[in-house]
């Protein structure tokens, strides 16, 4: 009798200690969580997970993008979300500290109500880093993006990419996985989270506290194909069981299962399209009393190959095992656990699964340029609080959407660095920003038309700068010798500085550099005298115009009445025959805005590629349509294509600065995992070869002055 009750008051001790260890290791792993509630008054505690909860002004305090929404979600303790704005800021981002070295899990979650709803699709990608990792569509109510990564600094960037609408967020979690290693230290590679399930569970989702590491594993039975619920359904069963394993998912996820007499089969046909690699991890635990070694085998399926031939859970003498996996696929999936019928008496269990898409870490502007950045940042801030421009620049200074008044290039170990800086015109303040000189790489800087004081601080010998523009400030002091001796500078301007001295150095070399010498020929704005030779230009290109044009007709008319052909028969020149002279007006070089587009983006406008329009030396051509409704033409290239990167560059290149009204625009473009992508706008009446050689519903009768003034415009490039 004694001994049964010490056998009773040793197991309590013994429960006791581990629930006071379970507790203490959860309040340790709370510590390191950040928890963001966007828009949120104050910070506070959430109930049913004992989370702590804090607002996001410490990032964004503008309060006048909060906004409420009026449809209630489930198990959601706020009603507010952030809503971005703002014309000149093209990516928000929040920056959070992490311990380089470490892997984390980071998660995003989206909410839109119908009180936020506008008549505008919305469309965004999300970002770790420059790593996108997910697509968000205003369309749905709920949308969770989660990723894990190894930190390479001491911070990391989660952002909203401007896309279609206004992005919005309503929290975001960061959670140090500690002892679980998903990526093994690896730096290479993102984890997108595509499922993390439960199996058996029927009740809610199971999170922080029990998961100490806060990873949501959701009951789901979606993914068991129909044909298998109807004819033989997998039995759900659960156990209150303690295990005195240390398993790498929480016990109360591994109580739960399902398992069935031949085989379990689980389909997911909501993959990304596309050929990417994937991760999967399977948890099995046998809290079966009954089942011994051997008599639960059964090979594992994936996508209809056998990779695990003959597995058994207690194979190593453990009732707790699990398997990994890394497979490619394109749009679907489907794990299967077959009994081997020779061999085992009990057929297949499973207890929980996660589902990643491996992604390549993409590679982020060069360190040193965005800590110098990210110093002038900090200096201009000092005097220019509420700075639009300012305000705009946040997370990675080129990728994937450079910041306003930036242009970075590809040029160090595949790292973009930036060459250009333009603030002119950007309403700042106070001194030059000591810190720019230390953009090594920089070759353009451009301040002018601000209201800049104190003196030029001194680049060093080995900068890169070829053009500096200082004009229309408040500076003093005078140019030093340092600067005129930079080996590359060719322009400089300081003009329309009141206190600044304009003697130029003894060693100014007026060959080798072009400058205004301090003169203010206007007081107005800089762009005065632009103006003026934009003008000038423009009217004497106008005059020589008019001048050709009166020419050519002349010579026309009296070639014509040569041959007699005003009035004898033929074809005679009708008003539907246009003839138009080249001006230079017809084509316009000027900087268009063509848009970076996901790969998502792209597959979610064409629908998959479903609609096939023609194939041509690039590769296959697809009809597609944006979220505003316009309707494009998507051309892929293929792999077989004999145009390669350079010819995709340079098209790229030349379409981006060139307009003209004959010339189908580029909308967009995408570089992403080596696919190369071209969106135009969608011609519906097609081409003049499907005019005049297409299939005969497409065919049109073209007259022969029609012809005429198509030919004489393709000569002269029009």
């Amino acid at each position: 009798m004694m001994g049964g009750f010490d056998s009773w008051i040793s197991r309590s001790v013994e429960c006791l200690i581990l629930s006071f260890f379970l507790l203490l290791q959860s309040t340790c792993a709370q510590q390191a969580f950040v928890s963001i509630r966007c828009c949120a008054e104050s910070t506070f505690t959430e109930p049913s997970t004992n989370i702590s909860w804090i607002p996001d002004d410490g990032w964004y305090s503008n309060t006048l993008g909060c906004q409420n929404i009026n449809k209630p979600v489930e198990n959601y303790q706020g009603d507010k979300i952030r809503i971005f704005k703002g014309d000149l800021a093209k990516k928000w981002c929040y920056n959070l500290s992490t311990t380089k070295g470490h892997e984390y899990l980071i998660r995003g979650t989206f909410l839109f109500g119908d009180s936020v709803r506008t008549s505008l699709a919305i469309l965004f990608n999300v970002s770790i880093g420059v790593t996108p990792i997910g697509l968000v569509n205003g369309s749905d109510d709920s949308v969770e993006v989660e990723g894990v990564f190894t930190a390479r600094n001491h911070h990391i960037d989660f952002c909203l990419l401007k896309g279609t609408g206004d992005p919005y967020i309503y929290k975001l979690e960061l959670r140090p996985l500690n002892v679980l290693k998903y990526l093994q230290g690896g730096t290479s590679s993102v984890l997108k989270l595509v499922k993390r399930v439960d199996v058996g569970n029927t009740g809610e989702d199971i999170r922080y506290p029990v998961d100490p590491n806060d990873r949501i594993w959701k009951a789901e039975s979606s993914s068991i194909p129909n044909s298998l619920l109807e004819k033989t359904p997998p039995n759900p069963i659960s156990s209150s069981a303690n295990v005195s394993i240390t398993t790498a998912v929480p016990l109360q996820v591994l109580q739960t299962a399902l398992n069935h007499s031949e085989r379990l089969e689980f389909l997911h046909n909501d993959l990304d399209i596309g050929v990417y690699n994937y991760n999967l991890s399977l948890y099995f635990l046998e809290f079966i009393e009954s089942v011994d070694t051997g008599q639960r085998v059964f090979d594992i399926y994936i996508n209809n190959v056998r990779k695990r031939p003959d597995f058994d859970i207690m194979a190593d003498g453990s009732k707790y095992r699990e398997a990994a996996f890394r497979f490619t696929a394109n749009g679907s999936f489907n794990l299967t656990l077959v009994k081997v019928s020779d061999k085992s008496l009990f057929g297949p269990i499973c207890n929980a699964y996660e589902i990643f898409q491996v992604r390549p870490w993409v590679q982020e502007t060069n360190q040193e340029d965005v800590n110098v950045i990210m110093k002038v940042k900090d200096e201009l801030l000092k005097k220019n609080q509420g700075n639009k421009v300012l305000g705009s620049w946040s997370g990675d200074p080129c990728l994937p959407l450079v910041w306003h008044g930036l242009i970075c290039n590809n040029s160090i170990n595949n790292s973009p660095v930036i060459t250009e800086l333009d603030l002119s015109s950007s309403g700042l303040q106070g001194s030059l920003p000591a810190s720019i000189v230390k953009l090594a790489y920089l070759e353009k800087l451009k301040l002018s038309d601000n209201k800049f004081t104190g003196v030029i601080p001194e680049f060093p010998a080995s900068s890169m700068l070829i053009s500096l523009d200082l004009r229309h400030n408040d500076l003093m002091g005078k140019i030093q010798e340092s600067l005129i001796s930079l080996p590359q500078l060719a322009m400089l301007c300081f003009g329309c500085n009141p206190h600044f001295d304009r003697e130029l150095p003894s060693n100014f070399n007026s060959t080798k550099v072009t400058t205004d010498y301090g003169n203010c020929a206007d007081q107005g704005s800089s762009h005065s005298a632009q103006g003026i030779l934009i003008g000038t230009v423009a009217g004497g290109s106008f005059l020589f115009t008019i001048a050709v044009g009166i020419a050519f007709v002349c010579f026309y008319r009296q070639k014509l009445m040569a041959r007699g052909k005003f009035h004898e028969g033929g074809y005679p020149l009708t008003k539907n025959a246009v003839f138009s002279l080249p001006s230079i007006d017809d084509i316009v070089f000027k900087s268009i805005d063509i848009q970076n587009f996901t790969l998502e983006y792209i597959e979610t406008a064409t629908n998959k590629y479903k609609t096939l329009i023609g194939e041509g030396g690039f590769g296959s051509v697809y009809r597609g349509t944006l979220p505003d409704g316009q309707e494009v033409a998507v051309k892929v290239r293929s792999a077989t294509s004999t145009q390669g990167t350079r010819e995709f560059e340079n098209e790229l290149n030349l379409l981006s600065a060139i307009q003209h009204e004959n010339l189908v625009p580029l909308l967009g473009y995408c570089c992403e995992y080596d696919q190369q992508i071209l969106v135009y706008p969608f011609m519906s009446n097609g081409s003049l070869q499907d005019r005049l050689y297409g299939e005969a519903a497409k065919r049109k009768t073209l007259d022969w002055p029609t012809r005429l003034s198509i030919a004489l415009g393709a000569a002269r490039g029009k």
